[in-house]
């Protein structure tokens, strides 16, 4: 798989968070040292707590930011990993209060996108433009989910400052299971060390962090016994044959469809509700029955390309060529001459690099652009102001752990296409009476639609489902929060899912 294709890649409250962050410099008994340390570990310092406040409308929110790392252990006793986390303890750390551990996706991906464009105390801002990366301003975020949640974002090993005694060990957490059952030890091990077992306890992940929350919570349930509270969900991957199965499934064209309808709306600043209602049905009914059929000839043939030109932009006789499967045909639009189009946001276009190839090689504008900007950011970030001082660079995409991810436990088949996660939350909505499930899409995103996680839900028995699950779409695409406006609707419906008894 490409890097290109590499998945990464979370509302107003009653306190809107204003003003800044003060922090308090780490001295030297807030930090742990190490013992003796060799090889890579040596290069990862200890602990460092400091002490913040943060102003929101109803007062000031103290909170204590712990930058560190949690070992995991083999069954010989040698310690095969370091895990590093960011935690943040809103007060005295009230063993009631919820907490939120959150990781991104990739696989490879580190957790500072959720971390710096969601959910943290601080968050990234890319200029008015939002896609400036290369003058990024690090500011206090207004809409941050410490208000009403404790956090723990978590880079999994290969990703951030996590890093395995060495390459041998590195593959025991690159796959499904493997990295499952590794985050479930690192969440018990920070909720035993911290007294916080008691604590409702949530998930958040965005993208293939979506299907790991899944795979996570079931992992805590069956080798740790830790049942949590719900699970959330950001531009997530669900079922692999709605990503990586064949490019003329009608199904996986009809639930990407509205996604491409609803970029072409916002490239024309004509985003309109009904209409893109209107592009659901037909996606979900003609669409579908015709791409699932023979191919259409004469004015029905016409009638039906022309629509679905109409709907995305891209020309009539390339929908015709492809007989209406789009995958891949909306990276070059017509009306984008010598442009490109992200995935992540097929609303998004950039100059084209290769112009004159008859494929697509650029890089991606929106992954390999400016939310790159989030490492170094992150990095600066845990050594000025939270005192972790690392002299090892932070990985923000690893696309050797995506390459030697194991889908399928070596037993063959599209390992990618096989995934699921579907069956996982139909087991914690079954065994877990207080689990609950919310999913957040853009409406442009072209690689994880949010229309596959509508059907995903919509496939879930009834007696599990209602009044349990719900889906929520912004403005934007695969990483909509760089928008500020869906950044706190979503933190607003965040807020709303916590409170529900």
């Amino acid at each position: 798989m490409s890097h290109s294709r590499l998945v990464v890649g979370f509302c107003l409250c009653l306190a809107i968070l204003t003003g800044s962050a003060v922090a308090q410099t780490p001295d030297a008994e807030s930090r742990q040292q190490p013992a003796s340390e060799t090889g890579i570990f040596s290069l990862i310092p200890g602990d460092s707590v400091t002490e913040h406040t943060l102003q929101t409308q109803d007062g000031p929110l103290s909170y204590t930011a712990t930058a560190g790392t949690l070992d995991l252990y083999g069954q010989d006793g040698n310690r095969t990993a370091k895990v590093f986390y960011t935690a943040y303890v809103a007060g005295k750390g009230d063993p009631a209060r919820p907490i939120t551990f959150a990781f991104n996706g990739g696989p490879g991906a580190a957790s500072a996108y959720l971390h710096l464009g969601l959910v943290g105390p601080k968050v990234l801002e890319f200029g008015e433009s939002r896609d400036d990366g290369t003058r990024p301003s690090l500011k206090d975020n207004p809409d941050s989910w410490l208000a009403f949640t404790d956090l723990v974002l978590i880079d999994p090993v290969g990703t951030g400052w996590s890093r395995a005694a060495n390459d041998d060990a590195a593959g025991q957490f690159y796959g499904v299971r493997q990295d499952a059952e590794s985050l479930a030890k690192v969440i018990t091990l920070y909720m035993q060390k911290n007294r916080r077992v008691a604590s409702p306890a949530y998930l958040l992940g965005e993208s293939y962090g979506g299907f790991r929350a899944a795979k996570v919570a079931a992992a805590l349930k069956e080798t740790q016994g830790i049942l949590v509270s719900g699970v959330l969900m950001v531009s997530p991957l669900i079922e692999g044959r709605f990503l990586f199965g064949a490019a003329d499934d009608a199904l996986n064209a009809a639930l990407q469809l509205p996604a491409l309808a609803a970029a072409e709306m916002e490239r024309r600043n004509a985003f309109d509700m009904e209409k893109l209602r209107e592009a659901e049905r037909f996606a979900m009914t003609d669409y579908l029955v015709t791409l699932a059929g023979p191919s259409p000839s004469g004015p029905q043939a016409d009638a039906f390309y022309q629509r679905v030109a109409d709907l995305t932009g891209i020309a009539k006789v390339d929908v015709a060529r492809a007989r209406g499967f789009l995958d891949g045909l909306y990276a070059r639009l017509a009306g984008e001459s010598g442009r490109v189009v992200s995935p992540y946001d097929a609303a998004y276009s950039a100059p084209d690099a290769y112009p004159e190839s008859t494929t697509s090689r650029n890089d991606d504008p929106i992954l390999d652009g400016f939310t790159r900007a989030y490492g170094s950011a992150f990095a600066a970030y845990a050594r000025d102001e939270l005192g972790f001082q690392s002299d090892m660079t932070y990985s923000l995409l690893n696309t050797g752990v995506n390459r030697r991810w194991e889908w399928n436990d070596g037993r063959g088949g599209d390992g990618r296409a096989n995934a699921s996660a579907s069956g996982d939350l139909r087991d914690l909505l079954s065994t877990i009476p207080r689990f609950r499930l919310a999913i957040y899409h853009g409406y442009s995103d072209a690689l994880t639609p949010y229309g596959s996680s509508r059907y995903v839900l919509d496939h879930l028995p009834p007696g599990l489902a209602a009044g349990r699950t719900e889906l929520n779409i912004y403005r934007g695409g695969h990483m909509f929060y760089v928008d500020p406006a869906s950044r706190r609707q979503v933190r607003e419906d965040a807020w709303r899912f916590y409170r529900r008894p």
